[in-house]
């Protein structure tokens, strides 16, 4: 179900929005209605990357890690 809203946007940004649409072939709605989905399914795809990169950096990375050999162990040679 569609709902309308009410927006109070300046003369001029109307006026470039108007002729967006026109080269488009589409209404002003229509292209507000098409970048707010577009902004809210990048934000989802954030959320989710953020979300599986925050994961793999809670489990760690095995680096290989070896502790070097101490300095008492380097002079028993």
């Amino acid at each position: 179900m569609k709902t309308n809203i009410t927006l109070k946007l300046d003369r001029e940004l109307i006026r470039k929005a108007r002729v967006w649409a026109a080269e488009k072939d589409t209404s002003i709605s229509a292209l507000l209605a098409e970048q707010l989905e577009k902004s809210l399914r990048d934000r989802e795809g954030y959320e989710q990357a953020k979300k599986r990169a925050l994961a793999i950096l809670r489990k760690g990375f095995d680096l290989g890690y070896e502790p070097r050999t101490s300095r008492d162990e380097l002079h028993e040679r």
